[in-house]
């Protein structure tokens, strides 16, 4: 095992740092306070190839791994931005990638390469359904050489901020398969020709940005559209939410990280009876802690990251280490709080919008307690939680 970036992954680390710099705190704060999005810094990472730095050299794109995936998402964070305004045009290389045809690989992952194109939103969760993606309604119909999709879905980002969506429908109806996660397709959909076969609506989150619900009405697409097998789309979405939650992991240790170097700088300086406030306990320890538990956190990430790209089974990890992550980077979000104090909820310091984003990540897109249940069953073979 060798636990050292290479000279390539420090390189990628510099250059998404130089990026990020042209981009301050107050960018992001008032992207954060206007719910718009960040249009310029999409655009600077697209025009400097790290958004397409998934997609594989025959295609356009600098053919890396999820890996240096994880760290392109981490350095955004870290910097202060945040990365889950891009983060799903590469988390969802996983399901086209390995399950997409050859003639949807070529149409699409070039343009995606160059930035000409995005592919930013996953249309999965439903009012209600939630993570139980089972129970999804929305039904693609299939008529002839096209689908009818009608149905709904909810808490779907930057749909009003890209080209293409991978969407999942029922094909058959659960009460007509064998295992009820059959029946279920995937879609890779041109969000620009979709007319009125869709409706967004807005919805207002306290993590600002472009959060939409999402009405289906009649909407019309080529079978062609159809990724992998119809009826197997859970399965090709599984390879996409193990590459989900290794990036998400990425984004959620650059959040600890800033939250720690924000602490120290501020321990060091803040001086209150007369010493330094890190000379006490009650402040150094818990960053300490949170520190250690990033640095265990990371560990296993870089391991799930390495298993993925190296086409081996790596669900158990990918699942643990976004938990650790998020948990870890949460840790660092409150002992950075309660190292500022009162300073922590002035919008100047930007600590209480980050502190949002990293207490969201416990959440979304897969709860913690989910990532539980899975290891309790699935890694140590107890009965079903739920």
């Amino acid at each position: 095992m060798d636990f050292e970036f290479t000279d390539l992954q420090n390189d990628i680390r510099d250059g998404v740092r130089e990026v990020c710099s042209r981009f301050d705190l107050d960018y992001w704060r008032q992207s954060h306070e206007e719910h718009t999005y960040p249009t310029e810094f999409v655009k600077a990472m697209s025009d400097a190839g790290w958004l397409g730095a998934l997609v594989p050299e025959e295609y356009g794109g600098s053919g890396l791994g999820f890996t240096e995936g994880a760290i392109i998402l981490e350095e955004v964070n870290r910097s202060g931005g945040n990365s889950n305004q891009v983060h799903a045009q590469m988390y969802t290389m996983g399901a086209l990638l390995r399950h997409g045809s050859e003639e949807q690989k070529r149409k699409y992952l070039p343009q995606i390469a160059d930035g000409s194109l995005r592919l930013q939103t996953f249309a999965v969760t439903e009012p209600d359904a939630g993570t139980d993606t089972t129970k999804i309604k929305t039904f693609a119909e299939k008529k002839g050489d096209r689908y009818i999709i009608n149905g709904q879905k909810i808490f779907i980002s930057r749909f009003n901020n890209t080209d293409l969506m991978l969407l999942l429908a029922r094909t058959t109806p659960l009460d007509k398969v064998e295992k009820r996660t059959h029946g279920i397709s995937l879609f890779l959909i041109d969000t620009r020709e979709v007319g009125n076969g869709i409706e967004s609506t807005k919805i207002s989150t306290m993590l600002g940005g472009d959060t939409n619900q999402l009405f289906f009405n009649d909407l019309e697409v080529p079978e062609e559209c159809l990724i992998g097998e119809e009826g197997r789309g859970l399965y090709c979405v599984m390879d996409g939410m193990v590459a989900e939650r290794i990036l998400v992991s990425g984004s959620a240790l650059g959040n600890g990280k800033w939250f720690i170097d924000q602490a120290v700088k501020y321990a060091n300086e803040r001086v209150v009876f007369n010493r330094p406030i890190g000379q006490n306990q009650g402040i150094q320890f818990p960053i300490a802690q949170a520190y250690m538990e990033l640095q265990a956190a990371e560990a296993l990430m870089y391991k799930a990251a390495t298993k993925f790209d190296n086409n081996l089974q790596a669900g158990a990890e990918a699942n643990m280490a976004k938990y650790l992550c998020s948990e870890a980077a949460y840790h660092a979000a409150e002992a950075c709080m309660q190292t500022h104090g009162g300073y922590a909820a002035a919008n100047e310091y930007h600590i209480n919008r980050k502190w949002m984003q990293a207490r969201m990540m416990k959440i979304a897109p897969i709860s913690s307690n989910l990532i539980l249940s899975y290891v309790g069953q699935h890694v140590l073979k107890m009965p079903r939680s739920y």
